[in-house]
């Protein structure tokens, strides 16, 4: 039973080593994109943002997500921060991610308050 179980984790873990990711896939101003893009198996997610401007996510193979490589391949856009990530949906709007941890600070302090 142990051995079929070892071998089961072993079978899952492997099989989700080669699965893809989702990314979020458009360009704004709003940063308030919904649209969503199943990526390769060896994609990363990209959030570019030119000084001032867009931001662009989209699906990005993850040995290109450098700075000159990324200027290469963006030459309309002449100042920009990026950010690569490789887990689902990770390069979603800065907004959600601030409002979820507030609110999980919120709870912390809300539970902290009531044991003492």
């Amino acid at each position: 039973m142990k051995r079929s179980l070892g071998i089961f984790v072993l079978c899952s873990t492997l099989i989700g080593l080669g699965s893809c990711i989702r990314c979020f896939s458009c360009k704004d101003y709003t940063a308030s994109c919904s649209k969503q893009r199943e990526c390769s198996y060896d994609d990363a997610c990209l959030t570019l943002t030119e000084r001032g401007g867009q931001t662009f996510r989209q699906c990005l193979k993850y040995s290109d997500c450098e700075y000159s490589r990324l200027a290469q391949m963006f030459p309309q856009v002449s100042s920009f921060t990026f950010k690569c990530c490789n887990s689902d949906l990770c390069n979603s709007a800065p907004s959600s991610a601030a409002s979820s941890l507030i609110g999980l600070l919120a709870s912390v302090a809300v539970i902290w308050w009531c044991m003492h």
